[in-house]
C-alpha cells in the first residue's frame, strides 16, 4: 500500500513548494551518544523548527493541496504541535482557521499557537484528551462545512512528513554516510509513516523502529490486534504522543514500512530530557525524546558500529513542567521516596526518625495528621544522592522499631 502512495517526485516538489518559515532543519552528530552507545548517532533536529516541531511540513502541505477550498477555512484537533502548524500554516495562507486542543495543554503551547496564527485562528479548548477534542473538531467542520485538517491519519500530512526522510538521507549522503538505523517517535503514526515510506521506497535495507511511550502505546497495541484500537486509558505525560487510538491508514504503513517498535516509560523519558538540557543545552518536550531514550534498548550488538538516526521530533517544552519532570526522574533513578510513617504520640518520636536520616538524606515535604489514638501518621518524602540510602535508612528506621509503609508496603 505504501509504495503506492508515496511518489518520490512528489515528494522532492511537496519540498520545493515549502515556504520560507520551513527549514531544513540540521542533522547533527552527536559525540557524547555516538561514544556512549559505540555507533554513529545522528540527531535530525527537527525542534529547531518555527514552531519547534515537524509539525509544519504535514499541516502546511494539507492546506496547500485544498487549493482554493482553503476559502472554506480549516479545522484541526492537536495535543499542541500540530496546532502551531496549522496556524501558522493559516497565517501564510490567509485562510480562518479553528483549532481545538485539550483542556491539559500546556500553556505554552496554547499561547505560541495564538501567537503563530495571530488573527487567522480561533483556539477552543474542549475534553481533556487528545481523543476529546477531535471528537468536537470533527462535529464542528461539519456543521460549519469547513475543511478538518487530520494531524496524522491523512495522506497529504503525511506526504509533507516525508521530506524529512528525503532530507536525512540526502544530508548522509552528503556526509558519505548511509543510515542503517532510524528511529522515529510514534503518537497517531504520521510522522513515522511519511519517514518510513520514503526510507523504505529508497533503501529497503535501513531499519526503521519506531518508539512509544508506555502509557500511550496505541500503536503496540493496534499490531497486536492487528487493527486500531481504542486505549482505556492514557498518560497525557509525554503529550506530543498521547493519542488514544492510531490511524487506520497509519497502521497499514506502519505494519509495513516499521520493523520494530519499543516501548519505553515516562519516568526514563524525564532523565533522557534533564540529560540533554545539562550537557548539550538541547531543550525537547518529553515526545521529542522518545528516539534518544529509546537507544538504551536496543542490544549493544546490533549497534556495534552502525550509523543511527534519532529524529528529535518536538522541543515545545513548558518549563513549568520541570518540577513534574524531575520529580519523575528523581522517581526513576531511585532517589526519592514517598513514605507513610506512623509516630506514637509522645515526646522525642520525630527525633528517633530524624536520627535515621543519613547525611544526604533531606526531607523535602513533611505533613503530620494527629490521630484521637496513640499514633500520628505522618507523609514523608525524602531525597538522596543515591539509590542505596534507602536501603541504609530503613535498616535503621527497623532497628529503631519505627512503623512505616513505601510504595503501598508495610516495611514494619
Amino acid at each position: 500500500m505504501y509504495s503506492k502512495k508515496i511518489n518520490i517526485d512528489l515528494i522532492k516538489k511537496i519540498k520545493e513548494s515549502f515556504s520560507k518559515e520551513i527549514k531544513e532543519t540540521p542533522l547533527e552528530y552527536s559525540g557524547r551518544l555516538s561514544k556512549k552507545y559505540g555507533c554513529k548517532i545522528f540527531l535530525k533536529r527537527e525542534d529547531l523548527q518555527l514552531v519547534r516541531s515537524y509539525k509544519i511540513r504535514g499541516a502546511f502541505n494539507a492546506i496547500n493541496k485544498l487549493g482554493k477550498n482553503r476559502e472554506a477555512g480549516v479545522v484541526c484537533s492537536s495535543a499542541g504541535n500540530h496546532a502551531q502548524g496549522v496556524a501558522l500554516a493559516c497565517k501564510i495562507f490567509k485562510v480562518s482557521g479553528h483549532i481545538f486542543m485539550p483542556k491539559t495543554t500546556p500553556m505554552q503551547k496554547i499561547e505560541r499557537t495564538k501567537k503563530f496564527g495571530g488573527r487567522y485562528v480561533k483556539v477552543i479548548l474542549e475534553g481533556d484528551v487528545f481523543d476529546e477534542a477531535q471528537k468536537e473538531a470533527l462535529k464542528f467542520s461539519r456543521e460549519k462545512g469547513m475543511n478538518y485538517i487530520a494531524p496524522f491519519d491523512n495522506m497529504k500530512v503525511i506526504s509533507g512528513n516525508s521530506t524529512i526522510g528525503l532530507e536525512i538521507l540526502a544530508q548522509m549522503s552528503d556526509l558519505k554516510e548511509v543510515p542503517d538505523i532510524v528511529i522515529v517517535p510514534i503518537g497517531g503514526g504520521g510522522l513515522i509513516s511519511g519517514i518510513a515510506s520514503y526510507i523504505k521506497k529508497i533503501n529497503p535495507k535501513i531499519k526503521i523502529i519506531g518508539v512509544e511511550a508506555s502509557g500511550s502505546a496505541s500503536m503496540s497495541e493496534a499490531i497486536k490486534n492487528n487493527s486500531p484500537v481504542e486505549l482505556s486509558k492514557i498518560d497525557t505525560f509525554a503529550d506530543g504522543v498521547a493519542v488514544r487510538k492510531v490511524g487506520k491508514l497509519t497502521f497499514d504503513i506502519v505494519k509495513k514500512t516499521v520493523d520494530d517498535i519499543i516501548i519505553v516509560p515516562e519516568n526514563r523519558i524525564s532523565a533522557t530530557i534533564l540529560k540533554l538540557l545539562k550537557e548539550e543545552g538541547i531543550i525537547l518536550e518529553p515526545a521529542g525524546a522518545l528516539s534518544i531514550n529509546a537507544i538504551r534498548d536496543i542490544p549493544k550488538k546490533q549497534l556495534k558500529n552502525k550509523t543511527v538516526v534519532c529524529v528529535l521530533s518536538g522541543g515545545n517544552l513548558d518549563f513549568n513542567r520541570l518540577p513534574d519532570i524531575k520529580e519523575r526522574y528523581l522517581k526513576f533513578k531511585g532517589l526519592k521516596k514517598h513514605l507513610t510513617v506512623f509516630f506514637p504520640q509522645r515526646p522525642s518520636a520525630l527525633k528517633e526518625f530524624v536520627n535515621c536520616l543519613g547525611k544526604n538524606d533531606n526531607i523535602v515535604y513533611f505533613h503530620y495528621s494527629e490521630s484521637e489514638g496513640i499514633w500520628g501518621e505522618a507523609r514523608i518524602a525524602i531525597e538522596t544522592n543515591k539509590k542505596e540510602n534507602f536501603g541504609k535508612l530503613y535498616k535503621k528506621l527497623n532497628k529503631a522499631k519505627i512503623r512505616f509503609l513505601e510504595n503501598g508496603k508495610n516495611r514494619i
